[in-house]
């Protein structure tokens, strides 16, 4: 029995030697990502990885179904992790021939999905929104949501073809960030821009366009009208972004319906960003903080 555990969790402690044993399925493949993009949401499951962000996950409240660790990384086990949920202990060899990779953080967590948010219930008390059009690589997504966390927006927005903010990639790169921003799909895309414009958010669609408005410039209007108050009080107007896809950018469709077009304006002959280093700016400039 390992020494660096609670009595209680050490007694979950199962040894997994078999890469083929039923107990581990949830972590098996882990980097066939289209194979994961329709098992996870259809099982309800997502998987959380390393650490900090497992402890995170749990803290947001989701639940455990089981955690996947390597003998040296017991440690790493939540001492809080909820009663009859499985330790899974397998050594390196075993861990890459079930999840498909190394598993350099040493610790893994299936964790229970929650029934998707309703747009209506996230805007209902933000201020401060991204809208993110078909931003399909993880990576970005992940990114976008760090900043949308730190730089003080209140909710994302995505239309139906973003990649899954819970994929393991994205929550990895967020450090588990996912957990600490509200978000939801909006469909049919773009007709449900109209939930925020009946909601009296101003859309901002973001372009390279040489014709935009300046971003900071308007951001610093917002600025000059005061602090953010009670939404009924004559507050400043509630504010939603719209970022675009990589390299195609915002589509036309987006763009028309957007209350105004604006830019980061760029240096040296560069057309613009890379979407996730754009959002980072534009959540700086129009965040809560």
């Amino acid at each position: 029995m390992p020494t660096d555990l609670p009595r209680s969790a050490a007694a979950r402690v199962v040894a997994i030697e078999d890469p083929a044993d039923p107990r581990v399925d949830d972590y098996v493949a882990l980097t066939d990502v289209a194979l994961r993009r329709r098992r996870e949401p259809a099982d309800g499951l997502f998987i959380a990885e390393g650490e900090r962000v497992i402890t995170r996950a749990l803290r947001a409240g989701y639940r455990p179904r089981s955690v996947l660790v390597s003998p040296a990384r017991l440690g790493a086990v939540p001492a809080d992790l909820s009663a009859g949920v499985p330790i899974y202990v397998a050594g390196a060899d075993v861990l890459a021939a079930i999840t498909g990779f190394e598993v350099h953080r040493g610790a893994l967590a299936s964790m229970c999905r929650r029934p998707p948010l309703a747009p209506a219930g996230v805007l209902a008390t933000a201020r401060r929104v991204l809208v993110c059009e078909d931003i399909v690589s993880h990576t970005n997504l992940g990114a976008i949501f760090r900043s949308a966390a730190g730089l003080g927006m209140d909710a994302v927005l995505l239309s139906p073809r973003c990649a899954d903010p819970l994929y393991r990639r994205s929550v990895r790169v967020s450090m588990g960030e996912v957990f600490a921003v509200p978000y939801a799909r909006l469909d049919p895309w773009p007709g449900t821009l109209g939930l925020l414009r009946d909601a009296g958010f101003t859309l901002l669609a973001l372009t390279p366009a040489a014709d935009a408005a300046d971003l900071g410039a308007f951001a610093a209007g917002i600025d000059a009208a005061g602090p953010d108050e009670d939404p009924s009080a004559g507050s400043p107007p509630r504010v939603a972004l719209l970022l675009g896809t990589e390299g195609p950018g915002l589509s036309e469709t987006a763009q028309a319906a957007a209350t105004a077009r604006v830019r980061i304006p760029m240096a040296h002959g560069v057309d613009s960003l890379n979407v996730a280093a754009t959002a980072a700016i534009a959540c700086y400039l129009l965040g809560r903080r």
